[in-house]
């Protein structure tokens, strides 16, 4: 007997993936928050994007600029790219999703890394396509077992680098050999979320490997470095038929005004990326260095956050609660496969400093 279908199904796949939950913010009542889940900037906008947002009020029944040209030419200009290779999005999420939904179908693969972003298996399975997961090697992408996972169904590859959250990095050495050891019909999407911060002289983000393959995208964000969280606004550069493809494919105005303002000023202020750059050099490498001192495992990050491993779940989850307990809300990553694990935004002076205090406190260091 053929049962009457009592609402709409989605899509095969949909209802096997699990929700994103981004950082959380949530301290007790009464308790000042400070919110080291999300990684987002110590520093703030430039105040050129502050200045930009002035008059957009003024112009709200208006759409926005479709491609985005005032924002790619600002991109290309500082990153001496041509603005016709450059894709903008809302954030560099949607030009993630947006790539998966123009290249993978279902019966497809598309391959992440065992601690990678937990967004990639979400769009690869919105597809219609099978996440397939390499794993890593202590923490890190390790291009011989990505290889290992590539099959003739395999459409994408998806490499965060530096690597959210355990703040990892591939030298660039590697991801060109990841890239000569893939078929030339697989995409290799860099997703360089972080790249801003880096300071390792075997480091780059992709710019080199877009202009020179014809199988590699290189995603970015204003999230971060630019302190634009709140707008959304990501980019995309790309061979100049991915670019063709997604764009046939992308939301007519998927780029609000506002960002598109604050983003092109942002981006032209090198001063205060500098400034972002120097605070979280310094500090990152402070808090990894007071951690370390009371015992506490601290990966080496070139992003602009730390991984605390506390060896042990219960811990870790005392160490959360505790903190929380005083308004410091740093990231659980046990949904990365990392139970035991806390991830710390790098914040300002102040915040930086009364984590480690409460921390060695914890730990029961003097």
């Amino acid at each position: 007997m053929n049962r009457v279908p009592t609402h709409p199904a989605p899509a095969p796949g949909i209802l096997d993936i699990a929700a994103y939950v981004p950082g959380g913010s949530t301290v007790p009542a009464g308790v000042e928050p400070h919110k080291l889940s999300s990684n987002e900037s110590p520093v703030g906008a430039s105040p050129a994007a502050r200045a930009a947002l002035e008059n957009v009020g003024d112009a709200l029944q208006i759409y926005p600029d479709g491609s985005a040209r005032a924002l790619r030419e600002a991109i290309g200009e500082v990153h001496g790219l041509n603005p016709d290779n450059i894709v903008c999005g809302n954030g560099s999420d949607d030009l993630l999703s947006l790539t998966a939904t123009t290249y993978l179908k279902s019966g497809d693969e598309a391959v992440h890394t065992e601690h990678g972003f937990l967004y990639y298996p979400i769009v690869i399975r919105a597809a219609g396509a099978t996440p397939v997961v390499a794993r890593e090697v202590e923490l890190t992408a390790h291009v011989d077992n990505i290889l290992a996972a590539v099959t003739g169904r395999t459409r994408i590859v998806f490499l965060a680098n530096p690597n959210n959250p355990t703040g990892t990095w591939l030298p660039i050495s590697e991801v060109r050999r990841l890239q000569a050891g893939l078929p030339r019909d697989v995409l290799l999407v860099l997703d360089a979320a972080y790249a801003e911060y880096v300071r390792k002289n075997d480091y780059e983000a992709g710019i080199e490997l877009v202009s020179s393959c014809p199988n590699v995208v290189m995603t970015r964000t204003f999230s971060k470095i630019h302190g634009l969280a709140a707008l959304r606004i990501g980019w995309l550069y790309a061979p100049t038929h991915v670019v063709d493809a997604l764009n046939r494919v992308r939301g007519p105005f998927n780029v609000n005004a506002a960002a598109q303002l604050a983003a092109a000023a942002a981006v032209r202020d090198r001063d205060h990326v500098a400034r972002s750059v120097l605070h979280n050099e310094e500090w990152i490498g402070k808090v990894t260095d007071a951690l370390r001192n009371i015992g506490l495992e601290i990966p080496a990050s070139a992003g602009n956050f730390v991984l605390i491993r506390f060896g042990d779940e219960t811990m870790c989850s005392a160490a959360d609660a505790m903190l929380t307990e005083r308004g410091y809300v740093l990231r659980r990553v046990a949904a990365y496969g990392l139970a035991d694990c806390l991830r710390m935004t790098i914040g300002t002076q102040q915040v930086n400093e009364a984590v480690i205090a409460a921390l060695e406190e914890f730990m029961g260091w003097s």
